[in-house]
Formats: C-alpha cells, structure tokens, sequence
C-alpha cells in the first residue's frame, strides 16, 4: 500500500523547512537516507514510529498526514526559538548530534524530576 497522495511531498517541504538533506534528516528520525528518499517519493508508507520522531522533532506531523498545518507557520516559533534554530543550524553535523544528545539529556532529567 502507498501512502496517501501528497504525503511525501509535504514531508519533503517539512524537512527542506528545517534546512536538512535527505541523510540528516533521516538519521534524526532512525531511518537511512534511502528510506526517507523512498518516503519522499511516496514509494513506502511511513509508520507510526516515524510519525512520533517526527513530532519529537518538531515537524508538523499532522501536516505530513493531512495537509493542514497545526500551527501558522509563522506562529510556531518564539524569536528566542527562532534564534537557537538558526543558530543549531550553522554549526557542524557533529555538533548539532551533540546539542540533540544535550537537550535529550536535559528533557529525561526534567521528566523524572516531574514525576
């Protein structure tokens, strides 16, 4: 089964949002770079863990699914977020593995603190 017209496309526009090629942003999410190509394409069908990376990650999964944005695109950031993502952005693959392995470790801390 393919997935639903468009799926892709909106995946691709996703990821090109977020300024990452095919193999980074499939390494974010666990898949490799062919897996998110053939998801691009429409060639497989994306499945439930790769929606929750998404969100994990700050892609508008229910704009991949559906079509409908969420939030404005224009709404979805603070200027402070905005600013640490362009900052994220300029820096070395390396060093954007190791801000994510950072905030994972920060996020796990406040979760068992919360609860």
């Amino acid at each position: 089964m393919l997935i639903a017209d468009q799926v892709g496309e909106r995946l691709r526009e996703e990821r090109e949002r977020l300024g990452l090629n095919q193999t980074e942003f499939g390494a974010l999410l666990g898949v490799s770079r062919g897996t998110q190509k053939n998801y691009e394409l429409g060639a497989n069908s994306i499945d439930l863990r790769y929606v929750a990376a998404l969100e994990e990650c700050g892609v508008d999964a229910g704009f991949v699914l559906t079509g409908q944005r969420s939030t404005p695109l224009g709404q979805m950031f603070t200027p402070e977020e905005e600013k640490l993502i362009k900052q994220y952005r300029s820096i070395a693959p390396g060093d954007q593995e190791a801000i994510r392995r950072f905030l994972k470790a920060m996020a796990d801390d406040a979760d068992r603190q919360r609860n």
